[in-house]
């Protein structure tokens, strides 16, 4: 699912971003929407929200998530970023270089393609100055949709209208269509291919406070999911709590539990050609969640623990011609370990590490794999950044998945 940020400026023609909001969200488009003060007197938030399902931003002031900056975390998170209407006066001030307002501030701190739908007066929109900015815009790389002739709300009938939504969505879709093409590789193997991915680790709750975790950060499985979409893939990244960026142009499901992860693979399996299990999922959660806190006391505390699903297990018992890939971390006897997961768990293959290894794995950038083939093939990848490892695995198995 494609990620959409709608930045709406302070014009009447804002009525038509929220139709535009509707038919981006009625295409498949997960979109999200910023509002300048100015046009919050033409719009409200709610509107937005009510059919667009996400948050709504309006101040680079409220941070709604206290781990991150929002108006530089909004560009990292979207594919694309519309401003539709954009004013004389926004378009004035982007092309200067100025950020005093949500939207200029979000779209100076991005690399995101950007598409502009101007909507003015036709005397603002031809102005010399206005040309001027458009034209310097576009030297900078951003995509214009070009306004329409007909009445506006000045009275005039000319050139000036915002271009209509329908027409916006079918740009916005020509435009992923065209990138995706002169993106994949021609000989790659996963090119429409359904892959899921987990990542990261789970959480187990014994309380309101205190979980059981582990210290995955999720990168492998993060770099993977954005290698395999370049690739061709159509990705599904089933997350656990992380503190990465999504990757762009792939689907993601967020869950925190073992168990939840589990319902979300096992629901999505029968469509999947291949399954990247990277996760590192807790074997053991409490028996009972507590309403409340556990309070201390004297002596020593026991918790009883229960087994949570084998995910792995599951997917090889289950599986018809999807191809499995497993992870082992380990801290000894590497190799002996991986050959027996390999067999008891059914996959195609097992890439293993040791996790014993500080200066590798975890919340390194780098680690240290080798893959173990069930036709008795060990390729050693050696150490190298996490985001390269992942090229290298894609390049093993891009002949021998099939």
């Amino acid at each position: 699912m494609k990620r959409i940020l709608l930045a709406v400026t302070g014009g009447i023609a804002a009525y038509k971003a929220i139709d535009l909001t509707s038919k981006l969200t009625q295409a498949g488009f997960d979109v999200r929407v910023m509002l300048t003060d100015h046009a919050q007197e033409f719009v409200t938030p709610l509107a937005f929200q009510a059919i667009g399902r996400n948050p709504v931003y309006t101040s680079t002031f409220i941070e709604q998530n206290p781990q991150e900056i929002q108006h530089v975390a909004l560009g990292d998170w979207a594919d694309a970023i519309i401003v539709a209407p954009a004013t004389a006066n926004t378009i004035a001030k982007l092309a200067n270089g100025i950020a005093d307002d949500m939207v200029t501030s979000t779209l100076l701190a991005t690399e995101t393609p950007k598409f502009i739908a101007p909507a003015m007066n036709v005397h603002m929109y031809e102005n010399k100055r206005t040309q001027h900015n458009l034209v310097t815009l576009s030297s900078d790389g951003y995509y214009f949709l070009e306004p329409g002739e007909g009445f506006l709300a000045c009275g005039y009938v000319a050139k000036g209208r915002m271009e209509e939504p329908l027409q916006i969505v079918e740009r916005i879709k020509q435009y992923f269509n065209d990138i995706k093409q002169k993106a994949v590789p021609a000989s790659s193997s996963f090119i429409g291919k359904h892959v899921l991915i987990t990542a990261g680790p789970t959480v187990e709750e014994l309380d309101p406070v205190r979980f059981l975790s582990n210290r995955s950060s999720g990168k492998i499985g993060y770099v993977l999911a954005e290698s395999l979409a370049k690739r061709g893939a159509e990705v599904t990244l089933v997350s656990g709590p992380t503190h990465l960026t999504p990757p762009k142009h792939v689907d993601v499901v967020h869950v925190q539990s073992a168990e939840e992860m589990f319902e979300a693979v096992r629901s999505r399996f029968a469509k999947q050609d291949i399954v990247f299990k990277a996760a590192a999922v807790s074997d053991y959660a409490p028996v009972e969640m507590l309403d409340h806190k556990l309070k201390k006391q004297d002596g020593t505390l026991s918790v009883e623990f229960k087994r949570t699903p084998d995910i792995l297990k599951y997917l090889g018992e289950h599986k018809e011609s999807q191809y499995l890939v497993g992870f082992a971390a380990e801290t000894q006897n590497i190799e002996a370990y991986a050959q027996k997961k390999l067999h008891n768990k059914n996959a195609d293959v097992i890439i293993a590490n040791n996790v014993g290894d500080r200066t590798i794995g975890f919340s390194s950038d780098d680690n240290d794999y080798t893959m173990y083939y069930k036709n008795g093939d060990a390729i050693p990848l050696g150490k190298h950044k996490k985001v390269e490892l992942a090229e290298h695995i894609l390049n093993s198995l891009e002949t021998r998945w099939q």
